[in-house]
């Protein structure tokens, strides 16, 4: 079974968000192992400056590639990232789960990701050019996945 792992900055809140996450992981356990993995998130102080913000963002990347599981497939959620349709992503999860049997999906902190944990990705994906929050993209993610494995299936679900 295809092992889907999500790293993600900051912890989930809000009980409505939480119980999105907790629906959506419900759904996919059917058709992947899901592990989604929470890091703390730097303080941003007040007062910022280019300097604070490079080393916050580091910080919190290292953290990140420290946590990438060896011959995981990683996807970075990243603004500069290619757009898919639902179809179009879920036929690229196909294709990769035919080389790898695990995705590392990156959700970065609200500063994004440093060029080195991009250049580490194997691929960087985009939902929106809008900015969303960082939880509401991790339901998206899900709700994606859901509706990849669907599609793949042949399953019906909602347009």
């Amino acid at each position: 079974m295809l092992s889907i792992n999500v790293i993600c900055i900051g912890k989930i809140k809000e009980k409505f968000f939480k119980d999105a996450i907790a629906e959506y992981s419900k759904r996919l356990s059917r058709y992947c192992k899901l592990n989604i993995l929470e890091l703390p998130d730097e303080k941003i102080p007040d007062k910022i400056n280019s300097s604070i913000e490079n080393e916050i963002k580091s910080k919190e990347c290292n953290n990140i590639i420290n946590h990438i599981k060896k011959d995981s497939y990683v996807i970075c959620l990243d603004l500069n990232g290619k757009e898919f349709s639902s179809e179009q992503f879920s036929k690229n999860i196909e294709n990769i789960s035919m080389e790898s049997s695990q995705i590392t999906f990156i959700i970065g902190g609200s500063l994004g990701l440093t060029e080195k944990l991009l250049n580490l990705s194997n691929q960087k994906i985009c939902f929106s050019k809008m900015t969303f929050p960082h939880q509401l993209i991790r339901i998206f993610l899900l709700e994606q996945l859901f509706r990849a494995f669907k599609i793949s299936n042949g399953e019906t679900y909602h347009r």
